[in-house]
């Protein structure tokens, strides 16, 4: 979602809550370091209510998006408050969710090593869950358990104490009996301390809340609440076509689609001709095209890299969830020995031969993209670590033709952000639309860009291809040379392929090249 569609919802909500009473707001089980930061801007650009801010963390003590408490905390602090109010971004800080209390105090702990005076907050689960039956089932953890817990986390300097799934009225009324001689020998931070609002609050012994009586806030006013981070730098990839981009070489791959069958002896004889010819530098392997069944991509580039061939398997998220995902991405990278993926989000099931099943899509390509900036940097998605780390380069999937320009452009720019190394665009049949694109992007990519060419064998083709397949722009022109072509189409098509290619050479990193109804050998033609 974009960030500014996610902080009009939030203030939304935050707005509605606070003209029907609500004394403070709690923002709880943020997996994600972004939409938290996007929650404190909506509440802060209207409200001075004190604010509560909660990630969850996994049992590494990470929040899902890699953010560590320390971390965390310094990205909620670090803001300006309110100019001349005297409102900081957030009042209290802490965890919820997810982990149960044992595993919740080394993230506790965390937060103390830095917080000082500003109090935390704990809300841990009952503990981990399982399935029974149609049921998920938490454990039962005694209230004595969260008892100790309590005494222990306030001794830490937490402030607000709860329970979160699993717990029960049990869990809070013996956490609140383990600190009540605490309670008694603390000043009260109870909401009826206030009772003329926001504005009217004073400062106390925990925290400082509200700020001068009748002080105007605006949405003008308000100081961004957390410095929005960019993706973590990736290790600078190994693989064989990221050096050669990196050096300046324009880069060839020809793209193939993986067999129906179980035999692919045919495309290893053909991709080994292609690649002997000298003028192509890599196989790229599409994933599922049209969502049809076949070979797995990551498994046939697998069979083509022992024999030498480097390849660019695409992966899909429509097909496998987070765990599968990863799961396949670190037995390409450990046994296929693959060291290039592009990430796509997949064609919809409903549109390929079996529109009886569902698309899996708990990631888009964009996710995807996270998750093997993740695996790289040594972690999986969860935050656990690996003993060990991936070092994939990372490519994406642009349009230039998109009908949505600035929405691609917007999606582009999240793919580099989360972690790509380089792009691949759709099919390009006229340089203009290519110089369209890098207009509204405002300048030349900030990765190498390898571009999409498709030699047309004929008008009938031409004319599918410009009217049925999405994201495809066959210019008029073209389509009238190939229809006055007629029976020398091929040879009118594989001329414009050329030049293309040519051009691509003195603007773009790179090209991949689409042979006609998968004969791979004839895309050497075009090097003639």
């Amino acid at each position: 979602m974009d960030p500014a569609e996610a902080r009009e919802i939030f203030r939304e909500q935050a707005g509605a809550l606070e003209e029907r009473g609500a004394d403070f707001f709690i923002l709880e089980t943020f997996t994600d370091m972004d939409e938290l930061g996007e929650a404190v801007r909506a509440i802060r650009s209207f409200s001075r209510l004190p604010i509560v801010a909660q990630l969850t963390f996994s049992e590494e003590g990470t929040a899902f998006d890699g953010t560590r408490p320390q971390d965390a905390f310094r990205r909620l602090t670090d803001a300006d408050p309110l100019p001349n109010v005297q409102v900081p971004s957030v009042q209290a800080i802490g965890a919820n969710c997810t982990i149960g209390p044992q595993l919740l105090m080394p993230v506790l702990q965390e937060f103390a090593a830095v917080a000082g005076d500003i109090p935390l907050s704990a809300m841990p689960n009952a503990g981990f869950p399982k399935r029974v039956g149609d049921r998920i089932v938490y454990p039962r953890s005694s209230p004595e358990y969260f008892a100790a817990f309590a005494r222990e986390a306030a001794a830490l300097g937490v402030r607000i104490l709860g329970g979160c799934c699993g717990t029960t009225p049990e869990h809070i009324r013996a956490m609140a009996a383990a600190v009540k001689d605490l309670m008694r020998a603390m000043p009260s931070t109870r909401p009826e301390q206030f009772p003329e609002g926001p504005a009217k609050a004073s400062s106390t012994a925990q925290f400082q809340i509200g700020g001068p009586s009748g002080s105007a806030i605006t949405g003008s006013a308000i100081s961004e609440a957390v410095t929005i981070a960019s993706a973590p730098k990736n290790p600078e990839p190994q693989s064989r076509l990221w050096r050669k981009l990196q050096s300046g070489k324009f880069v060839v791959s020809v793209e193939i689609d993986p067999p129906k069958g179980v035999s692919i002896d045919r495309i290893v004889e053909q991709v080994t001709r292609v690649m002997a010819s000298g003028h192509v530098d890599a196989i790229d392997i599409n994933s599922g095209t049209l969502a049809r069944v076949g070979l797995d991509a990551l498994m046939l580039g697998g069979a083509l890299e022992s024999s030498g061939i480097e390849t660019v398997p695409h992966l899909t998220t429509r097909d496998a969830n987070l765990i599968g995902l990863q799961a396949m991405l670190l037995g390409a990278w450990s046994i296929g020995g693959i060291r290039n993926v592009l990430a796509i989000t997949g064609d919809p099931p409903s549109i390929g031969d079996h529109p009886e099943t569902s698309g899996v899509y708990e990631v888009d390509s964009i996710g995807l993209v996270r998750i093997m900036a993740r695996l790289n940097q040594g972690t999986d998605w969860a935050g656990k670590q690996l003993g060990g780390a991936t070092n994939f380069t990372i490519g994406v999937a642009v349009n230039p033709m998109a009908d949505d320009l600035n929405l691609e452009i917007r999606r582009f720019e999240a793919k580099i952000a989360a972690g790509a190394h380089f792009a691949m665009t759709q099919p390009i049949f006229d340089p203009a639309h290519w110089h369209e694109f890098l207009r509204r992007l405002g300048g030349k990519p900030p990765v190498p860009v390898l571009a999409g060419i498709w030699p047309l064998t004929s008008y009938r083709q031409a004319v599918r291809l410009n009217n049925e397949v999405p994201g495809i722009v066959i210019p008029a022109a073209t389509l009238r040379e190939l229809e006055a072509a007629g029976a020398n189409a091929r040879d009118c098509g594989f001329t414009l392929a050329r030049r293309l290619l040519a051009w691509a050479r003195t603007e773009l990193a790179g090209a991949y090249l689409i042979p006609p109804f998968k004969r791979y050998e004839e895309v050497l033609d075009l090097f003639d």
